[in-house]
C-alpha cells in the first residue's frame, strides 16, 4: 500500500482508524510530540487488541495505523492487530522511529507499510545508515515503505539534505512526508507556536476524519496532542474507549456527529461561531458551554468538500498539512508500486 493511497484516504471519514498502543519509547527525541519515555504509561495489550476484534467485513476501515509511541515495543501487540486486520480486508501501517534497525521484526510479515521516522534528532540515537538499511530489507521482503521527515521549516539546510541522500540512495523509488515540527510534546519548550487561521476563516479540518485511539484507550474524534494527552477529552471529541466500544459504534459517531461533520466542513470555528483559542483551540471549546446548531444542509455541504479534497489528491493534502514546498515527495515511486 503506496503511502499516496494512505493519504488519499484522509479527508474519508472513517477510514482508516489510528492507533496508539503504547507512550512508551527507547529513544528520547527532543521534538518528541508525545513526551514519550521508556517509562511512559503503557496499557493492557487486550483491550487493543479486543476492539481490533470488533471490526467486520461490511463496515471495515481500509486502514489501521499504529503509533505510540514507539508501536514496535510491543510486537506482539503489533502482530496480532496486524493479523486480525488482515482477515477481514483491513491493511495495517506502522510508524515507527526504527530503534531495531537494520533488522526486521518478524511481527511486521503482515503490515503493508512501514513508514521510518527520519530526522536530525532521530538520527541522533538511530544511525542513518541503519535507518536506510531497514527501509532496503522491507522492500525487498515486498513491504512498502516510506519515510516521515520533519524539520523547523521549508528552507531548514538538514530538509534539503536529507531529501537529496534519500532520493539518490532509493532512486526515487521511495515517498518521503516531510513535515514540520510542532509546538507540541517536548518541542512546546523550544519550537515556536503554529499559525492559525485567523476568525472566521472557513477551513475545514481533514483531521476530524479519522477516529483516534490514544495509549489509555480512549477514542478521540482527532490525532490532536492536546486532545489525547488531556482528559476529559470534549464531549463532541470523545468517540468511546476500546475497553467498552465497537468499532461499528465509534464509526457511526464519526460519521453521523453533526458538530464532528460541520468541523469538517467548515473548521471549528465556523461550527462555533467563536474566534477565541485559536483553529484548535476554539474546536476544544467548542461545546463547553453550548453546541453550535447543526447546518440542515450539513450532509450535503461535507460531502461536497470530501469530494473537493479527494480531487486535490495526496499531494493536495500535503501542500496543507505538510511542508508545502515538498508536497509532491509523497507520489515517489507511484508510478510502479501496487495498491
Amino acid at each position: 500500500m503506496h503511502l499516496a493511497d494512505i493519504l488519499a484516504l484522509r479527508p474519508v471519514p472513517a477510514a482508516a482508524l489510528l492507533m496508539a498502543i503504547t507512550r512508551r519509547c527507547p529513544l528520547t527525541c527532543a521534538h518528541c510530540s508525545t513526551n514519550s519515555l521508556l517509562s511512559s504509561e503503557e496499557h493492557p495489550a487486550e483491550q487493543f487488541s479486543r476492539f481490533v476484534e470488533t471490526i467486520e467485513p461490511d463496515e471495515r476501515p481500509e486502514l489501521i495505523m499504529l503509533t505510540g509511541g514507539e508501536p514496535m515495543l510491543r510486537p506482539r501487540l503489533v502482530g496480532s492487530i496486524a493479523s486480525a486486520a488482515r482477515r477481514v480486508g483491513t491493511r495495517t501501517m506502522v510508524l515507527t522511529g526504527g530503534f531495531f534497525a537494520p533488522r526486521v521484526p518478524p511481527a511486521l510479515d503482515d503490515v503493508a507499510h512501514v513508514s521510518v521516522s527520519l530526522d536530525v534528532f532521530h538520527q541522533r540515537e538511530v544511525p542513518q545508515v541503519n535507518a536506510f538499511r531497514l527501509v532496503h530489507a522491507l522492500a525487498e521482503r515486498g513491504v512498502a515503505v516510506s519515510f516521515h521527515v520533519v524539520g523547523t521549516g521549508p528552507h531548514d539546510p538538514y530538509l534539503t539534505e536529507v531529501i537529496e541522500t534519500i532520493r539518490r540512495e532509493f532512486r526515487d523509488g521511495v515517498p518521503i512526508l516531510v513535515g514540520r515540527i510542532r509546538a507540541v510534546g517536548r518541542a512546546r519548550a523550544w519550537s515556536p507556536a503554529d499559525e492559525r487561521p485567523r476568525p472566521g476563516q472557513l477551513r475545514p479540518c481533514t483531521m476530524a476524519a479519522w477516529p483516534t485511539v490514544s495509549p489509555d484507550g480512549t477514542i478521540a474524534a482527532c490525532c490532536n496532542q492536546d486532545v489525547l494527552d488531556h482528559r476529559p477529552v470534549p464531549g463532541h471529541l470523545r468517540l468511546g474507549h476500546v475497553s467498552t466500544d465497537s468499532w461499528r459504534s465509534v464509526r457511526t459517531r464519526c460519521r453521523t456527529s453533526p458538530l464532528l461533520r460541520a468541523i469538517r466542513t467548515g473548521g471549528p470555528q465556523w461550527a462555533s461561531g467563536r474566534s477565541d483559542g485559536g483553529y484548535c483551540g476554539s474546536c476544544r471549546l467548542l461545546g463547553t458551554d453550548q453546541e453550535a446548531p447543526p447546518h440542515p444542509a450539513i450532509a450535503y455541504l461535507e460531502q461536497q468538500v470530501i469530494h473537493s479534497q479527494l480531487g486535490a489528491g495526496p499531494a493536495g493534502f500535503m501542500r496543507r498539512y505538510g511542508e508545502a514546498r515538498f508536497a509532491d515527495l509523497v507520489m515517489l515511486g507511484r508510478e510502479t508500486h501496487g495498491v
